[in-house]
């Protein structure tokens, strides 16, 4: 097993897919039918890649849709794509989405970049004009108060039917490329409210004292998110902690050694030193119980904080989290430090995505690169790192009780896209999305993650952008450029979204 192997792999999205086409068509072109069902047959085998699928077949009149309607609701689906694969009515459509509630995608999706116009034939053209009735099947889900969106571009076959007169193979063409990567975008974004609403999150001990923008209503969470908070306390994991048994740290010893890099002392900061092995040691004794306590609980995610007073035992305790945690983030347990389950969620949304997703702050700007400086004292998420994370002995945490071993870490250079979710004076969730480039830029060597990353415009432009906006002062940084696939997210969990 190796560290990077999830706790609890996450669900896929169940993906509903049905075609349209109108009855009479049948008998006036034979063979039309059969080949928009192989369509139909191509979208459910590409989609499978990223979502589980129940492809309905098609939809040809009234009656049918309602019965299309009814069996999505049995597969419980979380998206619906209505590929629009030649005329149909709009009363063939409607039905479906009046009877199922979820979001819908309507696919305008043409087999040829151009058809043969010294060739075609009615039901030739008929198989390519699938962008014919989408304005009136807009218009009825416009006026029936059912949100939707829709793509447009080439189906993306890598072969030509025998049937068309046609080049059908447009997989390499830009506009299939941009259509798929909007469909696969959908299908990773359902992915999130359907594991949300299946999540346990856990919050261990409590939010640091005074950070009011962390502080939220749990209830809200839970009825914005569908997620599921669990309180737990210090002598739960205490509890576990006594369990742990010497075959336990040796094995959260290997995974250290696997994940990370053992440091010496910082050339710069005196407080951060080469770990000692008393310190290792109970870093990975701690690492065994909140692994314990993760599994006791079934959590997918975790937020935590616990001062403790001087020269306590749960002083003590707290001072090991660090490692352990960033060893349940990089297996699929995001763990957000200071009790922010915010940014919990942030970090999760990240994670499900595929993007990563490590807990992060503004911590200087550097006016010579432009670029700020992003990081934490906290866990980092492996799968992002630029190169091995270092383990640094700290003298103290900084701002907080205890001393122990913390991880100094960097994002792999190239885009990058934060996430933070904050709370709105009216008690509503809300997602601002910044994208931007991580540079090779120089970072400190104090026991902290820190990653220089270039936003668009000048680092003051951006922060007062981004501070106009209210957010919770961390954030979840995923690599690549994912403000698109976010706004997906943002839209079907209908939480409000900016993207600076």
């Amino acid at each position: 097993m190796s560290f990077s192997t999830p706790i609890k792999p996450a669900k896929k999205a169940r993906i509903g897919l049905y075609s349209i086409g109108l009855r009479a068509y049948w008998d006036q072109f034979p063979g039309l039918r059969e080949r928009l069902i192989e369509y139909s047959v191509f979208l459910e085998k590409k989609m499978s890649l990223s979502g589980e699928m129940f492809n309905f077949g098609l939809v040809d009149d009234e009656a049918e849709a309602r019965r299309a309607g009814e069996w999505f609701n049995e597969k419980n689906v979380d998206l619906i794509f209505c590929h629009s694969a030649t005329y149909s009515t709009s009363s063939t459509v409607l039905p479906i989405h009046q009877i199922c509630k979820a979001p819908v995608v309507v696919l305008s999706l043409q087999p040829t970049e151009r058809i043969n116009y010294g060739k075609t034939t009615t039901g030739e053209w008929l198989a390519h004009c699938g962008a014919c009735p989408v304005p009136e099947i807009s218009n009825a889900f416009n006026r029936a108060r059912i949100p939707f969106r829709v793509v447009s571009g080439l189906l993306g076959l890598d072969y030509t039917p025998a049937i068309s007169l046609a080049n059908e193979v447009t997989k390499d063409r830009k506009e299939a490329v941009r259509a798929w990567r909007q469909i696969d975008q959908w299908i990773r974004a359902a992915s999130v409210p359907r594991n949300l609403c299946h999540s346990r999150f856990g919050f261990l001990g409590n939010t640091y004292n005074g950070m009011l923008d962390m502080y939220s209503d749990f209830t809200m969470l839970q009825a914005q998110t569908g997620l599921h908070i669990e309180v737990l306390e210090m002598c739960d994991l205490d509890r576990f902690l006594k369990d742990v048994t010497p075959g336990d740290v040796k094995r959260k010893l290997e995974e250290v050694y696997e994940m990370f890099e053992i440091s010496g002392d910082s050339p710069s900061d005196p407080i951060a030193k080469k770990p000692s092995e008393q310190q290792l040691d109970w870093s990975c004794r701690v690492a065994a119980a909140q692994e314990k306590l993760v599994r006791e609980y079934d959590l997918d995610a975790l937020t935590y904080y616990y001062h403790g007073a001087p020269g306590s035992e749960y002083e003590k305790l707290q001072s090991g989290f660090i490692v352990g945690h960033s060893l349940l983030t990089a297996r699929g347990i995001p763990c957000s430090g200071e009790g922010d389950m915010k940014t919990a969620v942030a970090m999760k949304i990240c994670d499900l995505l595929g993007t990563g997703g490590s807990f992060s702050e503004i911590v200087v700007a550097d006016y010579e690169e432009e670029t700020i400086i992003l990081g934490h004292d906290g866990p980092f998420h492996i799968a992002i790192s630029n190169g091995k994370p270092i383990l640094r002995g700290m003298g103290l945490f900084h701002g907080k009780q205890g001393a122990g071993v913390s991880v100094e870490a960097k994002v792999k250079t190239g885009p990058v896209t934060t996430l933070n979710v904050t709370q709105t004076g009216d008690g509503n969730l809300k997602m601002i999305v910044s994208e931007g480039e991580s540079t090779n830029g120089a970072v400190m060597t104090i026991g902290n993650t820190n990653t220089p990353v270039k936003f668009r415009g000048h680092p003051d432009e951006y922060m007062e952008r981004w501070f106009s906006e209210a957010p919770t002062h961390h954030c979840a940084v995923s690599v690549g450029h994912n403000a698109e696939l976010l706004k997906k997210v943002g839209q079907l969990m209908n939480i409000p979204y900016v993207i600076l």
